[in-house]
């Protein structure tokens, strides 16, 4: 759909890398024992890239359960997940207009967006429905999955400005649908 995302991803890559630095302080960075020297320094909240972060806040909070069922734990599920959320915000394809009350949304199923738009967005329209009192309907128009969310008096206007990614983005089952994942849990 966007031809030229490839190349320019390329292009911002080689930029990025241009400013790298070499040598000595490569070498340091690399050398991840002297990160954990002790100088006294603050530690980062943030531990890397956000998916890394959810996956290490897990981990960590797995280990310090004595009742972790470690024969259950699975993070590569967890991690698949978390690859499906970017794709999901990042490499899909949604168009949508105003309802009576809300908003429909197609959201193409092609590519790897769209095969985790499949995963996601039809359990995720269900849970949104539960949460939040609105009516969730998901169907399928043979290419793409067709959402419409409407509400009470006044919702529309909220349903309308929160779109597709904000709709997806409501509720706070994330963290334990996440959990869930890692425990190796039926979730879903």
């Amino acid at each position: 759909m966007f031809p030229f995302k490839p190349f320019a991803a390329l292009v911002a890559t080689g930029l990025a890398m241009t400013a790298l630095p070499t040598g000595p302080a490569v070498a340091q960075h690399m050398d991840h024992t002297a990160h954990m020297s002790g100088t006294g320094s603050a530690l980062p909240v943030e531990p890397g890239q956000g998916a890394f972060a959810a996956l290490s806040e897990i981990v960590a909070m797995l280990s310090a359960d004595p009742d972790t069922d470690w024969s259950r734990v699975d993070i590569d599920a967890l991690r698949a997940h978390l690859v499906d959320m970017n794709r999901l915000v990042m490499d899909t394809y949604v168009r949508s207009e105003p309802v009576d009350g809300g908003l429909r949304m197609w959201i193409a199923t092609d590519g790897p967006g769209g095969e985790a738009a499949t995963r996601m967005v039809p359990a995720h329209g269900a849970i949104l429905a539960a949460e939040t009192g609105w009516v969730s309907d998901m169907g399928s128009d043979g290419t793409d999955i067709v959402w419409t969310v409407t509400g009470g008096a006044g919702d529309d206007v909220r349903i309308r400005a929160l779109g597709f990614y904000g709709l997806m983005a409501t509720g706070d089952h994330h963290r334990m649908h996440h959990m869930g994942l890692a425990r190796g849990m039926p979730v879903h």
